[in-house]
């Protein structure tokens, strides 16, 4: 999450004031401390702009080969050279191309 979060370019206090989530209890999960619920991952995942999948994978919740192609459209959703319109284009490709 420590990742995402730094691609995001947000601080831990950013992060937990966009989630709800309590600035100490997000140290802990990215420390590995703490296992985060389902819920709180989705809190995370949507102030991070990625899918919750990647962050269950990461959480041990959710089996890599599950996740399928979600950290490429990840990839594609965090690329700050995008626009909106141009993220939805390649994902969209991007999902032709694998039948997803």
């Amino acid at each position: 999450m420590l990742d995402q979060r730094r691609q995001a370019e947000l601080s831990l206090r950013q992060l937990a004031e966009q989630t709800g989530v309590s600035n100490p209890y997000l140290s802990q999960i990215e420390r590995g401390v703490r296992k985060p619920s389902a819920e709180v991952l989705q809190q995370i995942a949507k102030a991070l702009q990625i899918s919750a999948e990647s962050l269950y994978v990461r959480a041990g919740i959710l089996d890599t080969d599950a996740a399928g192609g979600r950290q490429v459209e990840d990839a594609i959703r965090a690329d700050a050279g995008l626009d909106d319109r141009q993220k939805d284009a390649l994902v969209a490709i991007y999902r032709s191309f694998t039948n997803s």
